[in-house]
């Protein structure tokens, strides 16, 4: 199976985005992730699906803290920033703080865990984390289809 083909069929599945963050020796850095899920509710449990070579796997593994901020459709351009697709002028006042955790400002939804588990699989780890503070507000979720941006319109 081509590789290509098998990311276009997966892109058949509509899904949101997150940034996800994380801090290590004074370090803030993020990483666009659409491959994100919740996974329990008791204990409150989510997953990212990170590659083994981005540099976001290591600073996730040393600094076993990290937060997931689901964006809202007016971050596209901060999505496009941590997916390094477009570069920001600056990033100085996208951050904010949730359980001394770096979170980015005005997401829909913010979430910070502490590392649970850690579960490779094939060219990814799968990073399980446990909520220990969230925050969420009212407001419309950017989307991804097929390798495109996108917004849910009113029915």
């Amino acid at each position: 199976m081509e590789k290509r083909h098998f990311r276009q069929t997966l892109g058949k599945f509509v899904t949101g985005i997150t940034v996800v963050t994380t801090e290590h020796d004074g370090d803030i850095s993020g990483m666009t992730a659409n491959a994100f899920m919740s996974v329990s509710l008791v204990p409150p449990l989510i997953l990212v699906s990170v590659d083994q070579q981005a540099s976001m796997h290591e600073k996730i593994m040393k600094a076993g803290r990290f937060a997931v901020s689901i964006l809202s459709k007016e971050q596209k351009e901060v999505s496009m920033h941590f997916a390094k697709q477009k570069r920001l002028d600056s990033v100085d006042g996208l951050f904010g703080r949730l359980a001394g955790q770096p979170i980015l400002k005005d997401a829909l939804a913010n979430l910070v865990c502490r590392l649970h588990e850690a579960h490779p699989a094939g060219d990814h780890t799968l990073f399980i984390g446990e909520v220990l503070e969230l925050t969420s507000r009212n407001g419309e979720p950017l989307t991804y289809y097929q390798g495109k941006y996108g917004y849910l319109e009113d029915n």
